[in-house]
């Protein structure tokens, strides 16, 4: 179901149809007013229409900059977790393995 939200920058009000749950769409806008709102006061001088552009587009790269370096330190952890998991999978194969050669259920692991 659509939902709407509304955000200000620049002092306009900007209402945004969503099909998220409110709570989440409403932290992803609040999320860009503050990013643009840093960018803003990191700028001195007075807004023209130019300069709010640049202003989005600077807050939009800042964004994408965050998620694109949250994604690479993501791929690191899951590289990591797959490679361990392997070597996890290859130690309980061998296990299996000598549990199917022993009748008498004892085994000797060597981890």
């Amino acid at each position: 179901m659509e939902q709407l939200v509304t955000i200000e920058l620049f002092g306009q009000p900007y209402t945004f149809k969503t099909q998220s749950d409110i709570p989440w769409a409403k932290e992803v806008a609040d999320y860009l007013v503050r990013e643009v709102s840093r960018v803003e006061g990191s700028q001195s001088g007075s807004m023209s229409n130019t300069n709010k552009i640049t202003v989005m587009i600077s807050a939009a790269l800042n964004i994408a900059k965050e998620c694109l370096e949250a994604k690479r330190e993501r791929q690191v952890v899951v590289d990591e977790l797959t490679r361990r998991s392997a070597g996890w999978i290859q130690v309980l194969d061998r296990c299996a393995a000598q549990a199917e050669n022993h009748s008498d259920g004892q085994l000797s692991i060597g981890v």
